[in-house]
């Protein structure tokens, strides 16, 4: 099942807002055929002038990735194998931008994944990996991005996190990495301004995507997380997607240190 594979209401017209940008975008493929988080997010930075680098740890993935954006005329993207709970292939990545563009503007820390648990039955292993993969990974990226983006004189770093940092409900674990990940946020926003470096989050909340569906959900199941939001609309990683090209890019110049949720209203209904 794939759904929701171009924007609701269709394709905007192309304004340039990052040409001539480069930006490397971690988990930039989907689980499947779909458009998840990371790949709309590609194909709009990409579709506004980006020269970006497709990183999943699935080629396929990436490869795919790059095939919905070259259906939309663009052609600047290069797909990257790489596992970013490795420091070593993160410091391979970033170098691999700048061999292939000279530069580095942009990192979208992209890769999470969760675990329904409490803290009293979470496995000390889960726990690990919850950590590991959720915020380590921004850490092992972040590290040789912000050395490169020292060079090219700024930029900006947009970190993945979730509306259930600010309401668990069963997902311990995934809630403590993701007020981590806002904490780190801010503290590098502080740490890294006078550099020119912006760093924000973005906050999806219960959006429709290959990762969800691919769990499989019934539309009883679907209906009640539409039901829950304030707009009583369907997210999808497009939303994701353009929040983060507004906040990747200068329009947002002014902006830094915040987690921006993209969650149709759930935290306010």
């Amino acid at each position: 099942m794939t759904e929701y594979l171009v924007p609701p209401g269709g394709w905007r017209a192309v304004s340039g807002r990052l040409a001539g940008k480069v930006a490397v975008i971690t988990g930039a493929g989907s689980q499947n055929e779909g458009v998840g988080n990371g790949r709309a997010m590609a194909v709009l930075f990409a579709r506004e002038g980006a020269n970006v680098l497709l990183v999943d740890r699935r080629m396929e993935a990436a490869e795919l990735t790059r095939t919905f954006i070259q259906e939309q005329g663009a052609d600047a993207a290069v797909p990257y194998e790489a596992d970013v709970t490795d420091p070593a292939a993160c410091d391979a990545m970033i170098a691999a931008a700048a061999a292939h563009w000279g530069r580095l503007d942009i990192l979208v820390n992209n890769v999470g994944i969760g675990v329904s648990r409490t803290i009293a039955d979470v496995t000390d292993e889960e726990w690990d990996r919850q950590m590991r993969v959720n915020v380590t990974t921004m850490v092992n990226a972040s590290r040789p991005a912000i050395a490169a983006m020292r060079k090219s004189g700024g930029g900006v770093i947009l970190n993945t996190s979730s509306i259930a940092s600010q309401r668990g409900r069963g997902l311990a674990p995934y809630a403590a990495s993701k007020g981590a990940v806002e904490a780190l946020t801010r503290a590098m926003a502080a740490d890294h301004g006078r550099e020119g470096i912006r760093v924000n989050a973005i906050a999806p909340g219960p959006v429709y995507t290959p990762m969800v569906y691919a769990r499989g959900m019934s539309d009883a199941t679907r209906g009640a997380r539409l039901k829950a939001t304030a707009l009583g609309i369907e997210g999808t990683a497009w939303d994701i997607g353009y929040a983060a090209l507004f906040l990747c890019s200068d329009e947002a110049r002014y902006i830094t240190g915040v987690t921006l949720n993209v969650d149709g209203g759930v935290l306010v209904n």
